[in-house]
């Protein structure tokens, strides 16, 4: 009746955080409290009413609500690192800075290509990482009808897959809403933007739902079986079916078209493959030399991070290339989004051009061409910058961005936003009133 906790219960709130202000978090304890059974979930694992524990049919079974959730925290990473590359696109159409050329007009920011090199990537990664989202979507509702009826077997997959998108996606945004930060100046620092309010509420999907290391750890998990399985001839799951074989080196000399998406996702999939027979190969020489199994994996674990993000980045990078052969998009919306399929699968490639290189599967001119293409990719993106931000349908009101506004009026709207601060309600601060000008009177005297 007095809203205060009942007997033997300690509820409070775990205080401030670094942000995510309009989530509240606490802490709960609970001396010999007896909890209802009416009051408790029961869906898998059961207590009886004399009190017995009564075990889930699988301990697979809690990975369905796991898959949903981290499919969503996907969903949400996508979305806003979409936020944050509308409003930095947005705002380099308005801000211009420097002469490029000798007595001409002063160029948009985003004219220069260091600027587009800073967001384009970004921006394909927002597209990317949001058709994962809705594919993982699809496969985790297909999924659910065999769940129900007690059929498992697609869990392991589902979480592992599941597990490593969740970190990838969240690591690309964190890092993608950083870098749209900085490319908006020193503007992009006041809560005006809508930057940092956005980035803070992002940054716990690092850490929440699983951190995110560990979240590839467990992809690994999976992807090293997977690996022993495929090396005992045994049939594996769709994800991981390129495990069977790693692709051979290409004969030297030979020159790739680093356009062409088949070669890219070719690329990827070899690269996943290596880096996973390679861990695996590591996993054995640890465990040769005398570690057991957990210490093993634990010398290992850098190797099976490395392993998994990279699982994890042709599964974005293939299912990017496979929904652009749906029949039903328009000729133009086909070429411009297989523009920025290729922008991502080529930024990523260059990023992580050591591991391509490393067994010779592609050659120095190969990543010099790729290098090439990104440039020529951002001019041809360059006019259509704007429509692709404002194909997410952000509003105004949404955003909450002065720098993204959809109208463009930034610097009116700035100003006024400035002007409302609370420190501006008056041209003089009280402050003056009742420190400083007693301090000045007084020492005037004394003069």
């Amino acid at each position: 009746e007095d809203h205060k906790p009942l007997p033997g219960v300690i509820v409070g709130d775990i205080g401030p955080k670094f942000g995510y202000d309009v989530i509240d978090n606490g802490f709960l304890a609970m001396d010999n409290v007896r909890i209802p059974r009416e009051n408790m979930f029961m869906k898998y694992s059961k207590v009886e009413p004399d009190g017995t524990y009564v075990k889930p049919p699988s301990s697979k079974l809690a990975y369905g609500t796991m898959v949903h959730v981290r499919a969503f925290i996907v969903r949400d990473s996508a979305k806003s690192l979409a936020m944050a590359a509308t409003i930095a696109t947005r705002y380099s159409c308005v801000r211009r800075q420097s002469e490029m050329k000798p007595g001409q007009p002063e160029p948009q920011v985003l004219d220069y290509v260091t600027q587009q090199y800073k967001l384009f990537p970004h921006l394909a990664a927002a597209y990317a990482f949001w058709l994962t989202a809705q594919t993982m979507l699809s496969v985790y509702y297909e999924s659910t009808d065999k769940i129900s009826k007690g059929d498992i077997s697609v869990l392991p997959e589902l979480h592992a897959l599941s597990a490593g998108l969740k970190a990838l996606s969240s690591w690309a945004a964190n890092t993608g809403m950083e870098e749209c930060r900085l490319a908006c100046g020193g503007h992009g620092y006041s809560h005006a933007s809508g930057l940092p309010r956005l980035y803070t509420n992002l940054t716990p999907s690092a850490t929440y739902e699983g951190e995110n290391t560990v979240m590839m750890l467990q992809t690994a998990r999976y992807l090293i079986k997977s690996y022993n399985q495929s090396q005992r001839g045994e049939k594996l799951a769709d994800s991981v079916a390129y495990l069977s074989g790693v692709q051979q080196v290409p004969v030297a000399g030979r020159t790739k078209n680093m356009l062409d998406l088949g070669i890219l996702c070719d690329a990827y999939r070899h690269r996943a493959a290596r880096l996973v027979h390679d861990a695996a190969v590591q996993m054995r020489s640890e465990m040769q030399a005398g570690k057991d199994h957990p210490d093993a994996w634990n010398a290992t674990s850098v190797d099976l991070v490395k392993a998994a993000t990279a699982h994890s980045q042709y599964f974005v990078v293939k299912n990017f290339a496979e929904r652009l052969t749906d029949p039903t998009l328009d000729s133009s919306i086909s070429d411009v989004l297989t523009r920025l399929c290729r922008l991502h699968a080529l930024h990523g490639l260059v990023t992580n051009s050591g591991d391509f290189l490393e067994d010779g599967y592609l050659t120095g001119a190969d990543i010099r061409q790729a290098r090439r293409q990104i440039n020529s990719l951002m001019a041809k993106l360059r006019p259509d910058a704007v429509a692709l931000v404002d194909a997410f349908d952000f509003p105004d009101i949404f955003l909450k961005s002065i720098l993204g506004r959809y109208d463009g009026n930034v610097y009116e709207h700035l100003l006024e936003w400035a002007r409302s601060s609370p420190l501006n309600k008056t041209e003089v601060h009280e402050s003056y009133y009742k420190y400083l000008k007693p301090f000045l009177q007084a020492n005037r005297a004394k003069l």
